[in-house]
């Protein structure tokens, strides 16, 4: 608590501040009530006779809930991030250093604070980039003890996994310094080594923190070796740290603030501001995480999009402390929130650059458009529930930007939506909130990669529903070029047989083999993301007992031998179970798929034939029996051309049957064909 008490302004301790911030806290009710137009919510200041109240707030927006930004220039400012593998801590790490700063109390609010997903809490993984702003006295050299200068330090907490490299890489520029933070028990894994190149290509300050030091299975020497081997770090820059038990936490903020260089920018300059992330709120709309590079930005100011051109108003500014605190200012180098009235998140892209609407300036390099991996098809589970779930991915996507929505129709599962996503645990996590917070009950369809293919005259498309493709094109296919990954894998060195051949079985080219240390071995292979899409990662974690750890990034296009095999019902194709698939698999996935078929739809009165095929050469088949009446039973002895006609007459009507009957697939066929793929 002392450093609480130490922290809180003399003039939030003062009655006269205190008789003050009451009303106005009523005040910023009222004007939401009023509704979030700044004219329009001054017009009813001025009826209620509120106007006086409001002028003198607006004269100290700067100090509004005690804070005044305006004593921190760009040389007090730390803006730093925490990179790691799943699980080594990092969430952790962060709310002990909110609570070593007085930003949290110690014990209030749920573990993991940062994490507000109910997705991130029960995987224990970040999906959406958070910042967290805190203050820190700290003597510099050995200058008085009594009295230490005040810092603000910037926490950007990142996503982890690939899927999300994008906003890792943006949030990364935001920074100056990475604190790199490595399990003392699993020493580095695949996503340590992917983090720490993106940390690194950016330019950034690495300081290296092994945690979990209170484990009785940790070796931080032998984890010391290891990041000395893979990374050149200098083992005496190593902070060891329980985040858990706050051994060794009181090094880590002066580390910050003593190695990571202060933000570059020019507060004389034009404003610049790089856009992090963003939510959707239901009462405010778009709130935008911001780092303001160059120039200060104030509340009321008019700005516009790089990327967009759209302008805004600014409605609200201000840091997260660790919630939304208005400070009606942002200086050069601060990370903060912008309110400017957006209406939905894909006017803010992430990596888009903020600036004054009359204002020129050079927009800051980086800047992608999302780039989609993995699609897949989503229908309602019961077909009349369309609406609902049209409702609830547009809700979704008001909070998820980066997911690309199209409206498609299937014969086989009526109306639904063609979704792209940036990866696999992208898909996975979306799926999980459409059905967490919103109820939706979905069937979702093989997934598929975008491939390209080449006709004979010279045209190229690119494919993303294997239902799109003819298959029997007038034109021939001369290429196809399929996209590939390239795959890190850290594994202990028995398990390098079974991990090699996995890999080659699924078109795996080996790029680098190397041993971390006596028991550990590192691997790096190109690999088609089609054949990681489905279960590449759950086969790699059974064969090596759950010790491996995979990690991929984006490679180029690889011309491929892809066909498409179409799923026939008595010779129509069902456009929902047509995937696209190489040469050489295509016989064995094939015979897989007809036979998982044969065994989830019913028996009918007529003969179904299960067929699949490439182009019009059939390669599997499995036929259903239709049931049938004895037609026999009545017949006691008697002539065999007797027998012979009303065996003949009910095969006619049998193949009358067949000519209009229709065959309905089981919802359980499409989640079984998820798994042979």
């Amino acid at each position: 608590m002392g450093s609480l008490s130490r922290r809180v302004p003399e003039a939030l301790k003062s009655s006269k501040y205190l008789s003050f911030s009451q009303p106005f806290y009523k005040l910023s009710w009222l004007s939401t009530l009023l509704g979030g137009n700044s004219l329009y919510g001054r017009l009813n200041y001025h009826h209620f006779g509120l106007s006086q109240a409001f002028s003198s707030y607006s004269r100290h927006d700067s100090k509004e809930n005690g804070i005044d930004l305006n004593q921190y220039p760009p040389e007090k400012i730390r803006n730093f991030s925490i990179i790691a593998h799943v699980d080594h801590g990092k969430s952790t790490l962060a709310d002990r250093l909110l609570e070593l700063t007085g930003t949290i109390k110690k014990g209030h609010g749920q573990p993991q604070y940062l994490d507000k997903l109910q997705v991130e809490r029960e995987r224990g993984i970040t999906v959406k980039a958070q910042t967290a702003t805190m203050f820190h006295k700290h003597n510099i050299h050995g200058a008085d003890t009594h009295e230490g200068s005040s810092f603000l330090l910037n926490l950007v907490d990142t996503p982890g996994h690939v899927d999300f490299s994008y906003e890792v890489s943006r949030s990364l520029a935001a920074c100056q310094g990475a604190l790199l933070v490595v399990d003392a028990a699993q020493g580095v894994q695949a996503q340590t080594v992917a983090n720490f190149y993106l940390a690194f290509e950016s330019n950034l300050t690495i300081i290296p923190i092994i945690n979990k030091i209170d484990q009785p299975t940790a070796d931080p020497d032998r984890v010391k070796a290891q990041l000395k081997s893979m990374f050149d770090l200098d083992p005496s820059d190593v902070l060891l740290t329980s985040a858990k038990t706050g051994q060794g936490l009181e090094q880590v903020l002066p580390a910050v603030i003593q190695h990571i260089p202060p933000p570059p920018g020019k507060s004389n300059s034009p404003l610049r501001m790089l856009l992090l992330d963003s939510y959707y709120d239901e009462y405010r709309g778009v709130i935008c995480h911001v780092a303001v590079v160059d120039g200060v930005l104030r509340k009321a100011d008019k700005i516009s999009s790089a990327a967009t051109g759209q302008a805004y108003e600014v409605l609200d500014v201000g840091i997260m402390h660790p919630e939304l605190t208005p400070t009606g200012v942002l200086l050069t180098g601060q990370v903060g929130y912008v309110v400017s009235g957006m209406r939905s998140t894909k006017e803010a892209r992430v990596g888009d650059t903020l600036h004054h609407s009359r204002s020129t300036i050079e927009p800051l390099s980086g800047f992608k458009p999302a780039k989609h991996m993995v699609f897949s098809g989503l229908y309602p589970a019961d077909g009349s529930d369309f609406e609902a779930l049209n409702n609830a991915i547009e809700k979704l996507t008001c909070n998820d930007a980066s997911v690309s929505i199209a409206k498609e129709s299937s014969t086989a599962l009526g109306l639904g939506f063609r979704c792209g996503f940036l990866g696999l645990l992208h898909m996975d996590v979306f799926h999980q909130r459409l059905e967490q917070e919103y109820g939706a009950h979905v069937i979702s369809t093989i997934p598929t990669v975008p491939y390209i293919f080449e006709y004979s005259d010279g045209s190229k498309v690119q494919v993303q529903n294997p239902a799109a493709l003819p298959s029997n094109p007038k034109k021939r296919v001369t290429a196809c070029w399929e996209p590939t990954v390239l795959a890190t894998i850290i594994i202990p060195s028995e398990y390098v047989g079974s991990i090699i051949t996995l890999c080659s079985e699924r078109r795996g080219q080996q790029l680098e083999y190397s041993f971390i240390d006596s028991q550990r071995v590192f691997m790096k292979y190109r690999l088609p993301l089609r054949e990681i899409v489905v279960d590449f990662y759950n086969e790699l974690k059974s064969m090596t007992s759950g010790y491996a750890s995979f990690d991929y990034e984006d490679s180029e296009y690889q011309q491929s031998d892809m066909v498409k095999l179409d799923i026939l019902l008595n010779g129509q194709p069902v456009d929902a179970m047509a995937t696209i698939v190489h040469n050489l698999k295509a016989q064995r996935v094939g015979r897989e798929l007809v036979e998982k078929l044969k065994k989830f739809i019913d028996r009918q009165m007529f003969e179904i034939t299960i067929q699949a095929a490439i182009g019009s050469k059939v390669i599997a088949r499995e036929t259903i029996s239709a049931m049938r009446k004895n037609v026999l039973a009545k017949c006691y002895g008697g002539d065999v051309t007797r027998k012979k006609k009303l065996l003949e007459k009910q095969k006619e009507g049998k193949k009358r049957m067949k000519r209009v009957g229709s065959v309905d697939i089981p919802q359980e066929a499409f989640h079984e064909l998820l798994k042979v793929s």
